[in-house]
């Protein structure tokens, strides 16, 4: 499937087939790809947890609305943020990069986070949104459905899978057969309000 056909089709589905599973062929695949997703200064800040103890699972759903797509879908991810990658031996980052241009990269790192809380969190959470879209995009291409999730106590979550302190939960993401048609799309707003030319 093409990228634009992907794009098109995705939708957010909310009910899925509880005895399908995924090979671990495709999961490799989503993963793999997953890690393709692009982050700034390459520090890859997002953490993936897979959350397969059927348990754990509706634990996650009954702090989360219920949703039945939790405990329904063949995988469910809860994308977390790492919030001080950025300080996390940042050389790892670049290692393959020539030494002057790994030197200049990390004194650009400590530059840019070291004491800014909010960009820290900021940059760290726009790489969960574009690791969930890399993924969503990804699952739709290998023929899976996906629904990305935010009507969760995070607080909640994080204490259940154990999430450091110098962690947030970005997003929950789940993948699987669904079994129902989305509901007929809401509309998107006319471009005019949504695309602005050079300023408001």
């Amino acid at each position: 499937m093409d990228v634009i056909t992907a794009i098109n089709a995705r939708r957010a589905v909310k009910h899925y087939d509880p005895n399908h599973r995924i090979p671990q062929s495709d999961i490799d695949t989503l993963l793999s790809l997953a890690q393709r997703a692009p982050t700034a200064f390459n520090i890859q800040h997002w953490r993936l947890v897979l959350v397969q103890d059927p348990a754990q699972r509706e634990a996650i759903r009954a702090v989360s609305w219920m949703q039945p797509q939790i405990t329904e879908a063949s995988l469910l991810m809860v994308i977390c943020a790492d919030l001080k990658a950025w300080e996390k031996q940042p050389e790892r980052y670049w290692r393959t990069a020539p030494p002057d241009v790994r030197e200049g990269l990390l004194s650009a790192i400590d530059t840019y986070y070291r004491g800014r809380e909010t960009v820290q969190r900021d940059e760290a959470m726009r790489s969960c949104g574009i690791v969930a879209q890399t993924l969503m995009l990804a699952a739709q291409a290998l023929g899976y459905d996906s629904c990305p999730m935010d009507l969760a106590d995070f607080d909640e979550v994080g204490r259940l899978i154990g999430l450091p302190e110098d962690h947030a939960v970005g997003l929950l993401l789940v993948i699987g057969k669904g079994t129902r048609e989305p509901r007929p799309r809401g509309g998107a707003l006319a471009r005019d309000e949504v695309v602005r030319l050079d300023r408001f």
